[in-house]
This record gives structure tokens, C-alpha cells and sequence, in this order.
């Protein structure tokens, strides 16, 4: 399949954007759920900053106070026996089944802004901004999908409780209404589709248990998009294969004549993430018609394997012109880059199941 990488990527850096926190950096300007309003293509980036240490030998755990709204740092020590540390992203209490006790970034959401789909331009301030007790730990890797005149924008919601899936709404990118948690923990990789099928609301999610089950694929259904059930296991792992790690929804659906093709991330056990596509059934979206044997798009550029989290290449949304898809991506957990494919040529690639 012939992937076209932009020659400007990585589009968005961490070095584009500037902190929004007094003695914090930006390491991550990723994973960014996508729009087009008013003939503007924007990236609701995920931008993860992180406190600069104050001594040598410690690691700084941001945290949102949900009284007070302000961002406090708890100074750990790396030498601390009760925590794992080997893991950049999170710090984990220790133990064979080591629970997550902090991050070590805090993530919330900026709007990107271009006319071109690939010169953008980074707001001064975020537009969604970690609220409550359930997102004390920040906001993570947004997506959006347009129902009329309205867009739907739901992230991950990450606090000591688990992380679980949170909704807002807005009609104009400057206001927006929250709506809270629409999936509780451990849950996310939500993708709600841009319109109902038969009637019903429907979106992928991806729950996850420290018990059975394994990290895949699952189907709900919804009246009015705020309560979801009717819970439907849809797609698993494939052994020895790219996506034999874990896998969750990626770009929102996209209807086409042979049925809804939704683009996913597929991860191996090594923690490589590439992305693939599924074909399902127009009128019923719980039947799995064909899937990607072969990555649509897999980490190769130096951005993609090289980065605060190497080996990964991981959309939160795309845009569709004709046969063209613009899939935006986040790089090695770094940066924003952008793909164009065919959207035939994605088709034809897939296999009946």
C-alpha cells in the first residue's frame, strides 16, 4: 500500500508549543483527535508537559488539586524502593501486579489550527482543561466526531480511580459543555460513530480488567449518546500477528458503499504500534466483514521509531476528501505527523472474516 508521509512532519513538535505551566516542558504535542470547522482543519492535540526537577535524583508526579484546580508536584526520589520507575510514562507501585501510582507528565488539550491540513498554528491556551476528581491525573488522546452542527470531543479521563472515557460538546471551538464520564473505568479508545445505524447511537470502546479478558475491541449502543449499553464483544487479538498485543479504535468511522471501515491501532506484545482498518456491516456495525492483514501504516520514519516512546505510530482521527484520507497521527508518543493513503487502496487490502 503506498503511504504518502508529509514531507513537513513531524507537523507538530513539543518545541512548537510553548508551556502552559510555570516550570514544566512540553515533551509530547500527540495523539490529537481531528475536525474541520469553517474550512480549518484542527488537531485537538494531547500536549503532555512535565515538571522540570527541582534536584538531582528525583522525579517530579504532577496532579491536579480538584478543589482548587491548580496543578501540585509531588518530588519522588528514584531510589525509592516502593516504585517502579522503569517505565517513562507512569511510576508504578512495585510488585508483580504494580498499580499505577502517578504519571510523570500531565496531559490536556490545545487546538491546532491550519487552512492547508499541514502548516498549523498552536493556540496560546488549552481549550479543554483537566476538571474534577476523575481527571486529576490529566486528559489524554481526544477524538471528535461531528453529529449536525454539534461536535462530540472525548478523551481519556485519568485519576487514582482509574481511567475511563469523559465527553464534552462544542459548536464553535471556543465554548464547551461538559457532560461527564460516559464509560467508567478501566475504559477507553472511544470512537462513536458520525450517525445513528437503525436507530441507535453506536461506539467502540475498549475496556480492560486485571481479571480476564484481554485488551480488544468492544460495541455499545446509545439513545442519546450520554447512557451506553447492549455491550457487544466485536474484535480480538491475532496471535502472532501485528496487532497480537493490544488494539483499540482509532479515527472515527467512515461510511463508505461497502459498509463502515474503522481505522484502529494494533500493538505486539513488544509495545509496536502500527495502525489497520476493519470493515463492518452498514446496518449492523457488531458484524466483522473483512479486516487489515497488514498494517495500513506501521512505525518506519525517524520520528516514528525514535521518541519519548519509540516504535509507535497511533491516530486519534483523519479527515476524508474523495479517495484521499488524511490520517493524523501521533509519532513515538513525541509529535503530530500526517499520512495521506487511499481510501481504496485501504479497502482492497482487507480480508473477509
Amino acid at each position: 500500500m503506498k503511504v504518502n508521509r508529509y514531507e513537513e512532519n513531524p507537523l507538530i513538535a513539543p518545541a512548537d508549543v510553548a508551556p502552559y505551566h510555570e516550570g514544566f516542558e512540553v515533551i509530547g504535542a500527540f495523539n490529537a483527535g481531528v475536525a474541520v470547522h469553517e474550512g480549518e482543519t484542527l488537531l485537538l492535540l494531547r500536549v503532555a508537559e512535565r515538571p522540570l526537577p527541582r534536584e538531582e535524583g528525583t522525579v517530579g508526579a504532577p496532579m491536579i488539586d480538584p478543589v482548587s484546580g491548580k496543578v501540585e508536584v509531588k518530588e519522588l526520589r528514584l531510589d525509592d524502593p516502593r516504585y517502579d520507575f522503569s517505565d517513562p510514562r507512569t511510576i508504578r507501585e512495585r510488585g508483580p501486579e504494580g498499580a499505577l501510582a502517578y504519571l510523570t507528565s500531565l496531559s490536556y488539550i490545545r487546538i491546532a489550527r491550519s487552512r492547508d491540513g499541514r502548516h498549523f498554528t498552536v493556540d496560546d491556551r488549552p481549550f479543554i482543561y483537566p476538571s474534577g476528581t476523575l481527571e486529576t491525573f490529566g486528559i489524554e488522546d481526544p477524538r471528535v466526531t461531528r453529529i449536525g452542527d454539534t461536535y462530540y470531543i472525548y478523551f481519556s479521563a485519568v485519576s487514582p480511580a482509574g481511567i475511563g472515557e469523559s465527553l464534552v460538546s462544542t459548536t464553535d471551538f471556543v465554548h464547551a459543555e461538559h457532560h461527564g464520564m460516559i464509560f467508567g473505568p478501566d475504559n477507553k479508545d472511544v470512537i462513536i460513530f458520525p450517525e445513528k445505524v437503525g436507530g441507535k447511537y453506536y461506539a467502540l470502546h475498549r475496556p480492560t480488567t486485571p481479571s480476564t479478558g484481554r485488551p480488544e475491541i468492544w460495541l455499545a449502543e446509545s439513545d442519546n449518546l450520554l447512557y451506553w449499553g447492549n455491550h457487544k464483544h466485536l474484535l480480538g487479538l491475532r496471535p502472532e500477528h501485528w496487532d497480537s498485543g493490544r488494539i483499540g479504535g482509532g479515527a472515527v468511522p467512515i461510511r463508505t458503499d461497502q459498509g463502515w471501515l474503522a481505522l484502529y491501532h494494533g500493538a505486539t506484545r513488544e509495545h509496536r504500534y502500527c495502525m489497520g482498518a476493519v470493515l463492518l456491516d452498514a446496518d449492523d456495525p457488531s458484524r466483522v466483514l473483512a479486516r487489515s492483514a497488514r498494517p495500513i501504516l506501521e512505525p518506519e520514519a525517524p520520528y516514528e521509531t525514535d521518541g519519548f516512546f519509540g516504535g509507535v505510530v497511533f491516530a486519534c482521527g483523519a479527515a476524508v476528501d474523495g479517495d484521499t484520507v488524511r490520517l493524523y497521527y501521533g509519532a513515538a508518543d513525541t509529535s503530530t505527523a500526517c499520512a495521506e493513503l487511499s481510501l481504496s487502496e485501504i479497502m482492497e487490502g482487507l480480508e473477509p472474516v
